[in-house]
C-alpha cells in the first residue's frame, strides 16, 4: 500500500485507537463505557438542543481549523489563531455596537464581517511580514502575537468599551446579529447555532478550490513543497508567505461572527474559549485538507460539548484526552509512512 492511499485511513485509525483508549480510561474511573457513550450521543447528536451545540461550536472550528491549514500548505505553522480570533471578535463587537442602528442588515453584517477581518488578517500578516522581512520563525512570532493580543483585547475591554461595571462591551445593533438555525428553520431548537455554519463551509470551499484549482493555490504549494525551485520558477515567495498568513487571520477573525453576531452579540473576556488553539488540532486530524477540515472540526466539536454534557459522570478532562491521543497517533502513523 503506497502512503498517498495509506493516508486516507490515518485519520480514522486514529480516532478508532483514541476511542479504545478513552474506553480504558473510562473503565479506570469506574464507570461502565458504554453507558458514558450512550449518554454522551443522546446528549448531542440524539437531541436537538446537543447537536446545535455540536453545530456551534463545529462552525468556529472550521474557521480556525482553516486559519491552520493554508499556511500549512506553504510548511508555515500558524499558532497565532487564538490571538487573531480574539481581536477579530472584539473589532466585530465594537463595529456592530458603532453602527447606526438604521443600517440595514444586508450592509451591516458584511461591515461587522470585514471589521473583524481586518483585524485577524493585519495580526496574521504581521507574522508573515517579520517572517520575510526579519527572517523570524513564524511559530515564535505567532505565539507571541497571541499573548499581545491577549494583554490588547483585555486593556480595550476593560478601559475603553466595556460597559459600566460589566466586562463586556455594549451589545452589537439588532442590524448586526445573525438569525440562529432555530428561528429561520426551526431545528436545533434552543441552541446557538447560527447561519454562520453555512459561513463556514463556504469558506471551506473556497479555500478548497483555492489551492486545487487556482494559480495562487498552485504557487503556494509549490512555495511549501520546493521553496528554492519556486524562486528559480520566478514564483515570489514572500510575496505568498504575507498573503496567506493575512487570509489565515482573516479566516481566524471571521470567526467571530458565529461567537459575537451569532451568539453573545457582544465581546466578553473569554468568549475565544481556546478556539483557536484547537483549530490546530482539527487541521492536523484533517491533513491540512480544506475539505475534511469539516468532518474534524464537528469531531473535535462533539468531544467538546459531549465532554461537558456528561461531566457530571466522568471528568470531561477524558475527552482533552482523546483529542490529544488522537493527533499524537496522526503524528506517529504519519512519520512511520514517509
Amino acid at each position: 500500500m503506497t502512503f498517498r492511499s495509506f493516508r486516507f485511513f490515518i485519520p480514522i485509525l486514529a480516532v478508532a485507537a483514541a476511542g479504545l483508549c478513552s474506553v480504558i480510561i473510562i473503565a479506570m474511573t469506574g464507570r461502565d463505557p458504554v453507558m458514558i457513550y450512550e449518554k454522551l450521543f443522546r446528549a448531542t447528536l440524539l437531541s436537538g438542543y446537543g447537536s446545535g451545540q455540536v453545530i456551534f461550536k463545529t462552525t468556529t472550528l472550521i474557521f480556525t481549523g482553516l486559519a491552520v491549514a493554508l499556511p500549512f500548505r506553504a510548511r508555515l505553522f500558524n499558532i497565532g489563531g487564538e490571538g487573531q480570533l480574539q481581536l477579530g471578535a472584539l473589532a466585530a463587537a465594537i463595529t456592530g455596537a458603532l453602527l447606526p442602528v438604521s443600517f440595514p442588515p444586508a450592509a451591516s453584517v458584511p461591515i461587522t464581517a470585514i471589521a473583524a477581518m481586518a483585524a485577524g488578517g493585519i495580526w496574521g500578516g504581521a507574522s508573515g511580514i517579520l517572517k520575510v522581512k526579519f527572517g523570524v520563525n513564524e511559530v515564535i512570532s505567532s505565539i507571541m502575537l497571541n499573548f499581545i493580543a491577549q494583554a490588547a483585547t483585555g486593556y480595550l475591554l476593560t478601559s475603553r468599551f466595556a460597559v459600566q461595571s460589566t466586562e463586556h462591551t455594549p451589545e452589537i445593533g439588532n442590524s448586526s446579529m445573525l438569525p440562529g438555525l432555530d428561528d429561520l428553520f426551526g431545528i436545533f431548537v434552543g441552541s446557538p447555532a447560527n447561519i454562520t455554519i453555512l459561513i463556514a463551509l463556504a469558506a471551506a470551499l473556497y479555500a478548497a478550490w483555492y489551492l486545487f484549482r487556482s494559480r495562487a493555490g498552485y504557487e503556494l504549494r509549490a512555495v511549501g513543497l520546493q521553496p528554492e525551485a519556486a524562486d528559480y520558477a520566478g514564483i515570489r515567495s514572500g510575496r505568498h508567505i504575507i498573503t496567506v498568513m493575512s487570509i489565515a487571520g482573516a479566516l481566524a477573525g471571521v470567526a467571530a461572527l458565529n461567537l459575537v453576531s451569532g451568539y453573545k452579540h457582544y465581546y466578553e473576556s473569554g468568549l475565544t474559549g481556546g478556539f483557536g488553539f484547537s483549530g490546530i488540532a482539527v487541521a492536523l486530524l484533517a491533513g491540512a485538507h480544506p475539505l475534511w477540515i469539516v468532518p474534524a472540526a464537528l469531531f473535535f466539536g462533539l468531544l467538546e460539548y459531549g465532554g461537558l454534557a456528561v461531566g457530571a459522570y466522568v471528568p470531561k478532562d477524558i475527552f482533552l484526552i482523546i483529542q490529544a491521543l488522537t493527533i499524537l497517533i496522526v503524528i506517529v502513523l504519519n512519520a512511520q509512512k514517509r
